[in-house]
C-alpha cells in the first residue's frame, strides 16, 4: 500500500499558439508583388483588382501598387443585401513622366 495519496493531473496549461491573423498591410501603403495583405480564416475580406486569394484564404498582391480597402453592397442568393469588404491594389506607373 502507498504511503502518500497520488496526485491528480491538472487540466490547465494547454493553450493553443496564436495564428497571427489580421491585416498586414493597411490602406494607402505600397505593396510589392507577392506581399501578403490579409491573413484570415474564411472570406472576411474578398480579393479585388490585382489581388488573389491563397489556399488558406489569405489575400496577396499580384501587382505592385497602393492598397485600397472598400465596402460594397451585394445582394445574396436569398435577396438580402449585405456589405462586403474588398481589397484592391491600384497600380502605379513605374516611370512617371515629369512635365
Amino acid at each position: 500500500m502507498a504511503k502518500t495519496k497520488s496526485k491528480g493531473s491538472t487540466q490547465l496549461g494547454r493553450d493553443s499558439i496564436s495564428k497571427r491573423l489580421g491585416i498586414k498591410l493597411f490602406d494607402g501603403q505600397v505593396a510589392k508583388t507577392g506581399n501578403i495583405i490579409v491573413r484570415q480564416r474564411g472570406t472576411k475580406f474578398l480579393p479585388g483588382k490585382n489581388v488573389r486569394r491563397a489556399k488558406d484564404d489569405s489575400l496577396y498582391a499580384v501587382k505592385e501598387g497602393k492598397i485600397k480597402f472598400r465596402t460594397i453592397r451585394k445582394i445574396s442568393f436569398n435577396s438580402r443585401r449585405k456589405t462586403i469588404k474588398v481589397v484592391d491594389i491600384l497600380s502605379q506607373p513605374k516611370n512617371p513622366s515629369k512635365k
